[in-house]
């Protein structure tokens, strides 16, 4: 059976970047600019306030873990009123040791260990808008686990490092997301498969993404009326079913023309058109160039 999760995960490509251990104590607070990069983190013992633009702030407390799929701006403090330090994180260099915040003597209030990743993917804005803007999670052990594996293979230069990192991230993003299915999540593809009819309709556009869906074919395996299938696809995924399957389809289109192993007429046909033609207009309106010319600058 056909993984939406997976394909998704799997057409971002994310690569791990840096890792650092955290840590804060006193009266202390930090602001980050928006980053535009993945960032995750997990509390090691203690607690602090995180406040991410956009979101109710939350209290992170030991086994704790935070995913940000495209980091906005943030703030990490401790309880008391304080002024946060204002950092812009694409011009301040990377730590290469531990960060500490507030006072730099004695026990810290709260330690953390963080980092950020990159997504290889060229189509990665289109697929993370499907992911939820904050993604927090408590008390999951395995997630504990990933995060200590993957700050010890960062730290280290050992043969097949990068390959190790980029499937410790794979799984990583799996294990957070897998967490937050469900109705309570926001409209987007995690709160999509945690409704069972929407799934199935999901999972069908994702399995056949050449078949020439509507939108009564896919309420008849969801088992719902035409009406209501189209009003709770979009209560949950955030996009009408067949907005929905274009963008997949050219987020496949994409992948294939980036990899260049097939010429254009069979990319056509791989994502439900007819004819390299009728793509290439296609495309050309979803993405602002034609196939041929976005291959190329990809080159």
């Amino acid at each position: 059976m056909t993984d939406p999760l997976s394909e998704v995960i799997e057409l971002l490509r994310p690569r791990t970047v840096f890792a650092k251990g955290i840590s804060g104590a006193g009266r202390w607070g930090v602001r980050y600019s928006d980053f535009g990069q993945p960032s995750f983190c997990i509390v090691l013992g203690g607690s602090c306030r995180l406040a991410v633009e956009g979101e109710s702030s939350v209290t992170l407390e030991a086994g704790d873990f935070v995913l940000l799929p495209t980091t906005p701006g943030f703030t990490l403090s401790g309880f008391d009123p304080v002024m946060p330090v204002f950092i812009d994180p694409k011009v301040t260099p990377a730590p290469t040791e531990e960060v500490r915040h507030g006072r730099a003597d004695g026990e810290p209030d709260v330690r953390l260990l963080g980092g950020y990743f990159v997504f290889d993917s060229p189509d990665a804005a289109l697929l993370v808008s499907l992911l939820p803007t904050l993604i927090h999670v408590r008390g999951v052990e395995r997630l504990s686990t990933l995060v200590r594996l993957v700050s010890e293979e960062a730290a280290e230069q050992r043969s097949g490092r990068d390959i190790v990192l980029s499937r410790l991230v794979e799984v990583l993003i799996v294990e957070a997301l897998r967490a937050t299915q469900g109705e309570d999540a926001r409209p987007g593809l995690l709160r999509g498969l945690g409704d069972a009819r929407v799934a199935a309709a999901i999972r069908l556009m994702h399995e056949d993404p050449a078949r020439p869906w509507t939108v009564a074919q896919l309420a008849r395996q969801a088992a719902l009326s035409r009406s209501a299938f189209f009003d709770r696809f979009v209560r949950s995924v955030g996009l009408p079913p067949m907005e929905y399957l274009l963008s997949w389809r050219m987020a496949i289109a994409k992948d294939l023309l980036r990899r260049r192993q097939l010429g254009l007429a069979e990319v056509a046909q791989r994502v439900g058109y007819g004819s390299a033609s009728t793509f290439s207009t296609a495309f050309s309106r979803h993405v602002g160039q034609p196939p041929v010319r976005y291959a190329r600058a990809l080159a």
